[in-house]
């Protein structure tokens, strides 16, 4: 069975992890897999290594950015190019400008034949894969519809399986925005190499002798890229509201990422006084030492699919705050109890979406509450372990293939 997956760009996040152990892991007697991938722009950390790494080589179309320009012309009749060179059975899609791109130049390879003519096209299914969504916040009304709409055509004429990785985000994506029918969704969770987070309770102190933490001080993280989507605008907003209403309390936060609004948001925690309780650290590599020095986990996201940064931190034993968006419910789990504008949930606090009043109670509330954060530690890394391993994700996506071949 052979597979194409495509992607727009292997920039730092879980897309491009997933489509790169997909594409290692689908190489045997049953699969054999390919990937296309983009460009990651200047200002990006780029993954290409991580490919390396797992034996992956992508067919870089250098004209497949995340932008609408002139170059998605040139990116489309490339990738249908290599369609038509590698013929496969399964073209898979992955996040919006791939799947636009992508699904396009897959239709137009399974109609572009004679046998059209007599109502037999080609024989391939294409799967699209919704890692997040851009139908809300992060376009004006107008652009957003539009994009909305082109996701319907799409689903209607040029998709044989849409995959959400929540039951949040299928509840957003299908009931609410009305792309696709029902009968074709599936939904299948991310998953990790959960062995890389196996020795969460080894602490080597790493951060906290980088920035001069002392023992008994609260250091609450922050992991992704520094983006407006990211709202990490609001986390500082969020830290100088703890810090007013509770100045006795020793807590430190650090942000791992970079990204085209590092130097705004370095000059806004400078002029919220919090040069001291902020820390920015840039990119890391080594995530899965740094996260187990953590005593809570940070998401301020205004929109997100399921981030990879909670299910690490979940992995490694770190409870979390996060902003109530997309796939992070149904990380956190039922609600056990109703805070001051924030919800405990079973395997972590959540707080209303643009609230910095909300995050900052719910930081606080999980900071003082030791007990609390070993509970939904330990909660938190046995949801993960039974649910988002890489090898689960494994079994899942070969279901599906065989599946659509029928076999």
């Amino acid at each position: 069975m052979k597979i194409l997956r495509i992607i727009a760009r292997l920039n730092v996040g879980g897309p491009a992890r997933h489509v790169i152990w997909l594409t290692s892991r689908l190489q045997d007697a049953e699969f054999h897999s390919e990937l296309v991938a983009g460009t990651v722009p200047p200002g990006e950390q780029d993954m290409s290594y991580f490919a390396d790494e797992n034996g992956v080589e992508p067919v870089y179309v250098p004209q497949l950015s995340r932008e609408l320009s002139l170059n998605d012309v040139v990116s489309f009749w490339k990738i249908y190019r290599h369609i038509s060179r590698f013929k496969p059975d399964i073209i898979h899609t992955h996040t919006a400008k791939a799947g636009t791109v992508g699904r396009a130049a897959a239709f137009t390879y399974r109609w572009c034949t004679w046998r059209a003519l007599i109502g037999r096209p080609r024989r391939i299914s294409v799967v699209h894969t919704f890692h997040g969504h851009v139908f809300h916040s992060y376009y004006g009304h107008l652009k957003t519809r539009v994009f909305v709409a082109i996701e319907k055509v799409l689903a209607r004429i040029a998709t044989d399986r849409i995959i959400t990785i929540s039951e949040q985000q299928f509840r957003e994506i299908h009931e609410e925005f009305g792309v696709g029918s029902t009968h074709q969704f599936r939904i299948v969770p991310l998953g990790i190499d959960i062995a890389t987070f196996n020795n969460s309770k080894i602490k080597l102190r790493l951060l906290r002798n980088e920035i001069a933490c002392v023992d008994g001080e609260i250091l609450i993280g922050f992991v992704g890229r520094l983006t407006k989507i990211k709202n990490v605008q609001l986390l500082l907003q969020s830290a100088a509201l703890v810090r007013e209403y509770e100045p006795d309390l020793a807590i430190r936060f650090i942000i791992i990422g970079d990204g085209e609004l590092r130097a705004t948001l370095e000059r806004e925690a400078a002029e919220l006084v919090l040069t001291d309780n902020v820390h920015f650290l840039g990119n890391r590599d080594n995530i899965s030492e740094l996260l187990p020095e953590l005593d809570i986990a940070m998401l301020t996201s205004r929109n997100e699919g399921t981030p990879l940064s909670l299910i690490e931190a979940m992995a490694s034993g770190v409870p979390f705050v996060s902003t109530s968006v997309g796939g992070v419910v149904d990380l956190a789990g039922g609600v056990c109890e109703e805070g001051e504008g924030f919800r405990v949930c079973e395997r972590g606090i959540l707080a209303d979406p643009n609230s910095a009043d909300s995050v900052a109670r719910g930081l606080i509330y999980l900071a003082k509450n030791e007990k609390l954060r070993t509970c939904l530690s330990e909660e938190g890394r046995a949801f993960i372990i039974e649910n988002y391993s890489v090898e689960r994700l494994e079994a899942d996506v070969k279901v599906l293939y065989r599946d659509l071949i029928g076999g």
